[in-house]
C-alpha cells in the first residue's frame, strides 16, 4: 500500500538527516553534542518521592484530560505567571506539547475555509511538528520567513488578504526555536487582532517561556484575554524545559472551554493520557518555583558565557530567551561537518529546521547550538567552535 503523498513528500526529520551527514566521519576531538534541546540541569528533587508515593497508581487507567489536582495546579501557575484566571475546563494535560501541537490541528482545523482549502501559517525556520500537523489535516502549509529583517518572528500581517482569509491556524513560538526571539505584547496583540479580523486561531508554542535573559516573556493568552479574544488562542507549555523533565512527557494546552472541549473529545478516542504517577509529579512541578529559578540562573550564566566568547563575531545575536544559539555561517551543512571533523562538536544545520521558499532557505546560513551542558563545558566548546569556524576563516 502506498504511503499518503502528503507525508511521503515531507523531508526527513532533522536528526536523521544529521546522522546521515556525519555518517562515517570521525570526531576530531572529545565529542560534544550541542544539537538536541534536552535539558541537562537537575530535575526537581521531589520527583522520586512523589513517584514512590503514587507508584501503585500504575495499576489504574489514568484520567483522560488530567486529574483535578493537576488541572488546578496548571491553572494556578497560569494565574501566577500571567495574571489570567482559567478554569479546569479550559485546560487539558498533554503527553508532551508535541502531541498537543499536532492534535489541536486535527481537532480544530476545518476541512475548508471560505469554500477553499485551508492554510496553516508557520514561521520559517520552525518546530517540525507544525508542518506535519498541516499535512495531516490536508491544509496548505505556508512557511513565513522569520529572519533578522523581521525580528526573527514571522510577519503574518504582510501576507496577501486572500491567503489570510483562508487561514485556519497560525503557529507562533515565543521564545522562538531556534532564534530565541521573544514576541512582545504589541506583536501578540497585532497577531490576535489579525486572527480576529480573518477568523483564524493562533497556536502559541510557549515551551521556552521560563528561560529568558532579562524579563519573563509575555503570554499570548494574557494578551488575548485583555483584548476579549481568548477564544482566538491556545497556549501550549510543558515541563520539559521549565522543570528539566523531558522524559516525563508532560505538558498542557489551555484556551477557551469550547476549543478545549474539542481537543478533549479527540483525546477520548485517539489520545494517550499521562500515567497517574506522572500526573502527580506534574502537579508538584507546576506548584513549585524554586527549581525553576535555580535553572533559570544557570541559563543566564550561559548567556553571559556565549556573549563573552562570541560577542565579537560578526552577526552574532545572543538569544532573548530559550537555550539555543542561532549562529551565522557561510553554509550550515558545511559548518556542521567541519565542526564535527575538526573539533568533535555536533551542531545542527539551520536548513534542517527550515523549508525552501522561492529558492531561498532562511536557515541555510546558520547553525543551531544548544546551551544545555554546564557553563564550563559550554565555554570550552564555544571556544573550540569559534576557533574552527570564525577565527580560522578570519585568518584565511
Amino acid at each position: 500500500m502506498a504511503i499518503p503523498e502528503r507525508f511521503s513528500n515531507l523531508p526527513d526529520y532533522a536528526f536523521p538527516r544529521l546522522r546521515k551527514l556525519l555518517s562515517g566521519v570521525q570526531p576530531g576531538g572529545e565529542p560534544m553534542v550541542m544539537t538536541i534541546g534536552e535539558p541537562r540541569h537537575a530535575m526537581p528533587d521531589f520527583v522520586a518521592s512523589v513517584m514512590a508515593e503514587n507508584i501503585g497508581e500504575f495499576a489504574k487507567y489514568p484520567t483522560n484530560e488530567g486529574t483535578v489536582g493537576l488541572l488546578e495546579a496548571i491553572g494556578g501557575w497560569i494565574a501566577r505567571r500571567y495574571g489570567v484566571e482559567v478554569t479546569p475546563d479550559q485546560i487539558m494535560a498533554l503527553n508532551g506539547t508535541r502531541e498537543g501541537l499536532f492534535n489541536a490541528a486535527l481537532a480544530l482545523c476545518p476541512e475548508t475555509k471560505n469554500a477553499q482549502r485551508p492554510a496553516v501559517l508557520m514561521p520559517n525556520p520552525f518546530y517540525q511538528v507544525y508542518a506535519v500537523a498541516a499535512a495531516a489535516v490536508q491544509a496548505d502549509p505556508v512557511y513565513v520567513a522569520a529572519t533578522t529583517d523581521t525580528g526573527n518572528l514571522p510577519d503574518y500581517a504582510a501576507l496577501p488578504t486572500d491567503l489570510l482569509d483562508r487561514t485556519a491556524i497560525a503557529y507562533i513560538c515565543s521564545p522562538a526555536n531556534p532564534q530565541g526571539a521573544i514576541a512582545s505584547s504589541d506583536y501578540l496583540e497585532q497577531l490576535l487582532l489579525l486572527a480576529d479580523k480573518h477568523d483564524f486561531l493562533v497556536f502559541a508554542d510557549e515551551c521556552y517561556s521560563e528561560i529568558y535573559r532579562d524579563a519573563p516573556p509575555p503570554g499570548a493568552l494574557a494578551v488575548a484575554t485583555r483584548l476579549g479574544l481568548a477564544d482566538r488562542v491556545l497556549i501550549f507549555n510543558s515541563l520539559s524545559k521549565r522543570s528539566n523533565l523531558p522524559g516525563l512527557r508532560s505538558g498542557f494546552v489551555a484556551g477557551s472551554a469550547a476549543n478545549i472541549a474539542q481537543i478533549r473529545k479527540l483525546r477520548s478516542f485517539a489520545g494517550a493520557p499521562l500515567s497517574l504517577p506522572a500526573q502527580h509529579i506534574s502537579q508538584a512541578a507546576w506548584q513549585d518555583e524554586d527549581h525553576v529559578a535555580a535553572s533559570l540562573a544557570l541559563y543566564q550564566e550561559k548567556y553571559a558565557v556565549a556573549d563573552r566568547v562570541l560577542g565579537n563575531v560578526p552577526g552574532y545575536r545572543g538569544p532573548e530567551g530559550g537555550f539555543f544559539l542561532w549562529l551565522p555561517v557561510e553554509d550550515g551543512e558545511a559548518a556542521a561537518m567541519t565542526l564535527w571533523r575538526e573539533a568533535g562538536i555536533q551542531v545542527l544545520p539551520g536548513s534542517y529546521l527550515s523549508r525552501e521558499v522561492n529558492g531561498q532557505n532562511p536557515g541555510a546560513g546558520f547553525i543551531r547550538v544548544a546551551l544545555v551542558a554546564t557553563a564550563d563545558e559550554t565555554e570550552a566548546a564555544l571556544k573550540r567552535l569559534k576557533a574552527v569556524i570564525y577565527d580560522k576563516n578570519k585568518n584565511e
